[in-house]
């Protein structure tokens, strides 16, 4: 066997140190931000033990320094101290890997962790924290709800699509005229009918997104939660949530922000990877829809999913949108919940 030739042996071993995922997912974030180990396992989602692994390597080749505070080290990327040679192999690096979904999702988890690292270091924020809890305690937490709904008009008509089991039409209905839920899942229906049993505003029907059994311009908002990523044909479902809704109508996009974690995707039977918020608004555009808005949501600290977007936008007095139906929207009528 021929043996490594000894200049280049420090060569190797920093493509080594640089020839994983993970490895240069930290090396990216440590690029913008001091962390501890803490913070880098709750943004990666891995193992503590795994990101310590993953550091103590990257320190043996020289690109992180760490510090110690209290009782915990912190960790930087060695930009400015890096050799001539290390630091063009990282530049070249940094190239390759500008466009990476899964950087995107880090950087979102980053901001939120951030957050409630400043949290805690001022004396306003623990307050806050502790008026948080308390104010649970006190009165729980479904008035906040209750206050965000009843911004909704009176004798709105709301369309929750992909309503699944019915829990935001339970926090809709009793601040609107009606709710109408649709899904294709009858198993979701028959949960949904029960938690919104004697509810009189609430209808449920079942039907296709890209064939909703829904009337021409006759709800004045609509939702689509969790729902984009399972459609075939994104497009078409966003025409048909723009033919039912009234000149001025808004509808509410939550979805994933595009990502690259193709086991999430499948094990849950999504048909997309997400979206990017670019696309999204493009999409919505050619639906029918006026002045789309996106924003990536910061994910909560317990979530181990992609991040998410929320898109919002208006439905323009004559839709835009040239795509013929998909079916004939099903003749059965409202199923209205009585019980």
């Amino acid at each position: 066997m021929e043996e490594t030739p000894r200049p280049l042996t420090p060569l190797l071993a920093q493509l080594d140190a640089l020839a994983d995922p993970a490895r240069l997912r930290l090396l990216r974030l440590l690029e913008r931000q001091e962390l501890g180990v803490s913070e880098l396992k709750d943004v990666l989602q891995l193992p503590q033990s795994t990101v310590s692994r993953h550091l103590k390597l990257l320190s043996d080749q020289g690109f992180v320094t760490s510090r110690s505070h209290g009782t915990s080290n912190y960790y930087a990327l060695r930009n400015g101290e890096l050799p001539a040679a290390s630091r063009r192999l990282w530049k070249l690096v940094r190239e390759q890997t500008e466009g990476w979904a899964t950087l995107r999702q880090d950087e979102l988890r980053l901001e939120s962790r951030l957050r409630g690292r400043e949290g805690a270091q001022a004396f306003f924020a623990r307050s806050a924290e502790a008026w948080d809890r308390l104010r649970q305690e006190l009165y729980g937490s479904a008035f906040s709800q209750a206050a965000l709904a009843a911004l909704l008009p009176r004798e709105a008509v709301v369309a929750d699509l992909a309503c699944g089991t019915g829990t935001l039409m339970a926090a809709l209905v009793p601040h609107v005229r009606r709710v109408i839920g649709v899904d294709q899942s009858a198993a979701m229906l028959r949960s949904a009918r029960r938690r919104l049993q004697g509810h009189a505003g609430a209808e449920l029907r079942q039907g296709d997104l890209e064939a909703l059994p829904i009337e021409d311009q006759s709800c004045d908002a609509a939702l689509l939660v969790l729902a984009l990523s399972y459609v075939e044909d994104p497009a078409r479902a966003l025409a048909e949530a723009a033919r039912i809704l009234r000149p001025g109508g808004r509808l509410v996009v939550v979805d994933l922000l595009r990502h690259d974690r193709e086991e999430f995707r499948r094990n849950l039977g999504q048909r997309h990877p997400g979206f990017e918020p670019a696309a999204l608004e493009r999409l919505l555009r050619q639906a029918g829809f006026s002045a789309p808005r996106t924003n990536p949501l910061p994910p909560e600290p317990q979530a181990q999913g992609p991040a998410l977007l929320l898109a919002s936008a208006e439905r323009t007095p004559s839709p835009v949108s040239a795509l013929p139906p998909k079916q004939t929207r099903p003749a059965r009528g409202p199923e209205r919940n009585k019980r």
